[in-house]
């Protein structure tokens, strides 16, 4: 029997980039999928040409995650139709450019709301669930500015610290079961993260060749959820600006993070 059979990934921004290159991965492996986003004719549209492609069945929900009740509502909804989530992937999130001050503090706090709250109260709900299975695996979005420093992008850098300590403090508590969690950390990717986060003309967007492929990314990160990894840092360079976080004062590297950004 393939190990995937009859089992559900459950993945958060699923319409475009990172996450949308998990789903595919999970069903070329005969995964069953419920897709969550805010746009549901795109989620129409990838439910329809994953299913088609893959013979497996995808489930899309249309869930905005900026909601407080969001991640409640999408849990019930799911626990509602009998559906069983083997694996969950926290991959929504958004992030917004400028000098802190200068910013929209509402957008920033939606931000919090979607990359902190949401993320919690989803892995809450399922991992719960997990534990008492005895069965099950978690894939949190981290980021290499989880490590480091970002200015213009002190909130983003801030959530991402928190995905990163939070999936870290986890994993002890869940360590004599058989549930692993794993933390993605990609550096920066060509996604439309830049376009949402109003970053269209700094200097890491206009900078394409240098982005990492969401494809290779999400490679990575579904490679490692598998073996149960704890982390994955994604691409050479990454890995190295990941080792230079642990020696280099937060000063310097937050000052190297500025010149790449701005």
């Amino acid at each position: 029997m393939d190990a995937a059979e009859n089992q559900y990934a459950l993945v958060t921004g699923a319409t475009s980039g990172i996450g949308y290159e998990l789903s595919r991965l999970f069903a070329r492996d005969g995964y069953n999928l419920i897709l969550v986003s805010r746009t549901a004719n795109e989620l129409e549209r990838i439910a329809y040409e994953l299913s088609s492609q893959n013979n497996v069945q995808v489930i899309p929900i249309a869930k905005d995650l900026f909601e407080p009740d969001a991640p409640a509502e999408l849990y019930r909804e799911i626990t509602e139709r009998g559906i069983t989530v083997n694996i969950l992937v926290n991959d929504a999130g958004q992030g917004v450019y400028g000098n802190f001050i200068e910013t929209d503090i509402q957008r920033q706090l939606q931000i919090i709301q979607l990359n902190i709250a949401s993320v919690t109260a989803l892995t809450y709900f399922f991992l719960k669930d997990m534990v008492a299975r005895n069965e099950g695996k978690i894939l949190q979005l981290a980021s290499i500015v989880s490590e480091v420093p970002a200015p213009l992008q002190a909130v983003y850098g801030g959530t991402k610290s928190y995905v990163l300590s939070f999936t870290q403090a986890l994993i002890n508590e869940v360590k004599d079961t058989n549930v692993t969690i794993t933390a993605l950390q990609p550096g920066v990717t060509d996604t439309d993260f830049f376009n949402k986060a109003g970053a269209q003309d700094s200097k890491l967007a206009q900078e394409k060749n240098k982005m990492s492929d969401p494809a290779d990314v999400a490679h990575d990160g579904y490679e490692a959820l598998m073996k149960g990894n704890s982390k994955i840092v994604s691409g050479l360079k990454n890995k190295l600006q990941s080792v230079m976080s642990n020696v280099m004062p937060a000063s310097v590297l937050a000052e190297q993070m500025r010149k790449q950004s701005e």
